[in-house]
C-alpha cells in the first residue's frame, strides 16, 4: 500500500497560484472575447439615447467641457441639420444618487430649452429611484420643454419646480442635479445665448 503524499504548506501554495493562475488566464480571454461586443452595445445605446433627445440630425459636432461642480467633463453632442443647429446633447452625471453615481442624457434646443432626457445607466433602488428611466414611469417628462431659466431645477421640497418621485426624494434630488449641471455647463460654454 502506497503512503499519500503529506499536504505540505509549499504543495498548498503552488496548486493555489496554479488555480488563480488558470482563472485568470479564462477570465482574460472572456474579457478579450466580450470586449468588442459590450463597446458596440454602450456605443449603441448612446447614439438611441441621443436620438431621444434631439430632434432628426445628419451631423454630430463632440467635444467635452469641464463642469464647474463635479470631478469629471461631461460630453456634448452638437446635433445639426442641414448645417443649422438643431439642439445640443448633454451626458451629464450626478454623484448624489441613492446608489452613487449615475449618468443621463439631457437635449436642448438652441435657445436652451430641455427637448428631452434619457438614463444612460444608474443603480438606483428598483421600484423606487429607478423610475426616473422613462422604461419604468413617465416621471422624467415632467422636464420636457421647460425652460432651466425660469424653471428651478430642483425639488418642490427644497423650493424648486420638480415634483419627486414618491419615497425616491435622492434620486429626484440627482437627477435635478445632473441636469442643472448640463444647463450649467452649456451656458457656459456659450449656449442660450439669447439671454
Amino acid at each position: 500500500m502506497s503512503k499519500k503524499p503529506e499536504s505540505t504548506f509549499m504543495n498548498m501554495v503552488i496548486r493555489l497560484f496554479i488555480i488563480v493562475g488558470l482563472a485568470g488566464a479564462v477570465l482574460g480571454f472572456v474579457y478579450i472575447q466580450t470586449f468588442d461586443v459590450i463597446a458596440a452595445a454602450k456605443k449603441k445605446k448612446l447614439e438611441e439615447a441621443i436620438g431621444q433627445v434631439v430632434p432628426a440630425f445628419d451631423t454630430l459636432n463632440v467635444y467635452t467641457r469641464m463642469p464647474a461642480t463635479g470631478k469629471d467633463s461631461i460630453t456634448f453632442y452638437e446635433a445639426y441639420k442641414n448645417d443649422s443647429l438643431v439642439g445640443t446633447a448633454i451626458a451629464t452625471y450626478t454623484e448624489k444618487g441613492f446608489s452613487g453615481v449615475f449618468k443621463i442624457m439631457v437635449g436642448f434646443d438652441p435657445q436652451g430649452v430641455i427637448i428631452n432626457t434619457s438614463v444612460l445607466e444608474h443603480k438606483e433602488t428598483p421600484g423606487l429611484g429607478d423610475k426616473m428611466d422613462k422604461s419604468k414611469s413617465d416621471w422624467s417628462i415632467q422636464f420636457n420643454g421647460k425652460d432651466p431659466k425660469t424653471y428651478k431645477l430642483t425639488v418642490t421640497k427644497d423650493g424648486g419646480d420638480v415634483d419627486a418621485i414618491t419615497a425616491a426624494t435622492i434620486s429626484s434630488r440627482a437627477f435635478c442635479d445632473a441636469t442643472d449641471r448640463a444647463y450649467k455647463t452649456y451656458k457656459e460654454k456659450g449656449g442660450n445665448d439669447n439671454e
